[in-house]
């Protein structure tokens, strides 16, 4: 399972086709995320923790 921000999704989708991974699973983060501070990362953490659980269980991509 893949965590990849917003600004990044599109390459995701290419790289994943392009090493014969099309379907991995993958979670939406916003962008940045780096560097936001640890009140921004505890409240993005919350938000997908169910399409992590979701993609960890075999259900597809979440965007956002």
């Amino acid at each position: 399972m893949a965590l990849v921000t917003t600004e990044f999704w599109a390459q995701g989708d290419f790289i994943a086709r392009s090493v014969g991974m099309p379907d991995i699973p993958r979670v939406q983060l916003p962008h940045p995320v780096a560097g936001s501070g640890t009140k921004n990362m505890t409240m993005v953490a919350a938000h997908i923790l169910p399409g992590i659980l979701d993609s960890l269980n075999g259900k597809a991509a979440i965007d956002g």
